[in-house]
């Protein structure tokens, strides 16, 4: 179980990383972040981002609310995340930089989403595959 908090600040980073990528229309930059959700849809104990929160922020605001989320939606969301990230990568790299734009634009709006709302929209799919008894 996770605390709330932290995927909202993971998504909080992530948002101003992904406004980076798109003003900077860089591929480096795009593709450095498909390695961070890479690394959150394998294991989000180990996601730069979370474990920035965890060791330097969860430290000072205190502890986690009794309320906490399953890993799993999140987990889900970032390899959405990765996906995207991975055809913007593409797209930056290979010379057709719309395509980037898009792909990361998408998941602009899905990071930024979480961190003002705390609605995670990856969340919202995988609850609905789920509900759909889909196996993901």
């Amino acid at each position: 179980m996770l605390d709330p908090r932290g995927s909202r600040f993971v998504a909080a980073v992530t948002s101003v990383v992904l406004a980076l990528v798109i003003v900077l229309s860089s591929g480096w930059l795009a593709l450095a972040q498909t390695v961070v959700f890479g690394i959150g849809a394998a294991s989000v104990w180990y996601a730069p981002y979370g474990w920035l929160y965890r060791k330097i922020v969860a430290r000072r605001i205190g502890p986690p609310p009794p309320m906490r989320e399953p890993s799993q939606p999140v987990r889900f969301a970032q390899g959405l995340g990765f996906v995207l990230m991975a055809v913007a990568t593409f797209g930056y790299l290979v010379g057709v930089p719309t395509v980037g734009m898009v792909a990361t634009t998408v998941a602009f709006a899905a990071a930024f989403a979480k961190a003002v709302t705390g609605l995670s929209l990856g969340c919202e799919v995988y609850l609905l595959l789920r509900r759909l008894h889909v196996r993901v």
